[in-house]
């Protein structure tokens, strides 16, 4: 069942989407919103360039049962042509599940136990072309992972090593989000099956093994309300256009290009319909940013020296405002010119 490979790069990809980790199926729910690409797209094989694509997604596919298992099976067994595996949900900690397990995907034929998702990962991660931890749960944890959880549950970096590399030579790619933005997954598998292809150079990742174009912004920074920051001028609720750091938004320090792309076809983003950031891309999401709601820490601080300064620049900015703000006075009906222009005199 292998596929070929030409001489620049694969020609046919199978993705193993895995999303029996801890969550709520809300990425995978999340990704048939996005057109740039949509999933539809990449699947019919519209967009040039891509090799083909078989998606394997328990609530995309029609197949059930054995039938459905059957591409992660041969993958295991080293029988599947190039993969990239996607990982949706946090690893649970087996080594702490008592005589139970946390969560698992089919059973072995041999002893028909569940086989866990970390049985999957280890025999499916090394092999594949490539690996992407898709949502904030299977990135750093999320939810599952806050403290006080039974589970012990974990990122997928966290489990395979942040020094991981696939059979591709790529680290794990995270893509986080609570959910996931949809636009930013499908381009970050664009790029990666791409560069499968031979038609892409290496995926650039930060720190956090996040793309460093989608990542490498604050919220702030593309934020609708980022200018009535700037003059000092702040929501007291969540019925105010202005800016929302004093009714708890995390914005300055959080890295996510939602208020820029917006959520669906550019329209949304959190700040610029209304809601607060909580810091749902973050590696310390959610105790870091809890309680919710109330103001984060350093907000005062600099809210206070903004009320300070941004009222002075407001003050300015008024007196260019009320100038600029009307015509020039030479724009007028009479007989005589007033600009001040004189035409150059001929001589006699």
């Amino acid at each position: 069942m292998g596929s070929e490979a030409t001489a620049s790069g694969v020609d046919e990809v199978h993705i193993l989407w895995i999303s029996e980790g801890l969550s709520c199926d809300g990425d995978t729910v999340s990704v048939t919103a996005a057109n740039l690409p949509s999933i539809e797209d990449v699947v019919l094989g519209a967009v040039p360039g891509l090799p083909k694509v078989h998606l394997h997604n328990k609530v995309l596919a029609y197949e059930t049962g054995e039938d459905y298992l059957r591409a992660f099976r041969d993958a295991a067994k080293g029988e599947l042509g190039p993969f990239v595996l996607v990982v949706e949900g946090s690893i649970p900690n087996e080594n702490i599940n008592g005589e139970g397990y946390w969560t698992s995907m089919g059973n072995d034929l041999e002893t028909g136990e569940p086989i866990t998702v970390n049985t999957w990962l280890d025999q499916l991660a090394h092999q594949a072309w490539g690996v992407v931890a898709i949502g904030t749960c299977a990135t750093y944890g999320g939810i599952h992972a806050m403290a006080g959880n039974p589970t012990g549950c974990m990122g997928l970096a966290d489990y395979l090593g942040w020094d991981f590399r696939s059979a591709g030579g790529l680290p794990i790619v995270n893509v986080p989000g609570c959910p996931v933005q949809p636009d930013n997954f499908m381009e970050t598998l664009l790029w990666l099956l791409h560069q499968a292809a031979g038609l892409a150079p290496t995926i650039p990742l930060d720190e956090q093994l996040r793309p460093t174009w989608l990542f490498g912004k604050t919220v702030h920074e593309g934020c609708d309300r980022a200018a009535y920051y700037e003059q000092g001028d702040f929501a007291g609720d969540y019925n105010s256009p202005k800016c929302q750091v004093k009714v708890g938004c995390w914005g300055p320090v959080v890295n996510c290009n939602v208020t820029k792309r917006g959520w669906m076809d550019g329209v949304g983003g959190c700040p610029n319909v209304g809601g607060i950031c909580i810091g749902c891309t973050m590696p310390g999401f959610p105790d870091k940013f809890m309680p919710f709601m109330d103001e984060p820490p350093g907000a005062t601080l600099s809210s206070n020296l903004m009320k300070i300064y941004g009222p002075f620049v407001r003050t300015l900015r008024s007196f260019t405002n009320a100038s600029v703000n009307k015509e020039p006075t030479w724009h007028h009906n009479r007989e005589r010119l007033t600009t001040g222009y004189e035409p150059a005199r001929v001589g006699r």
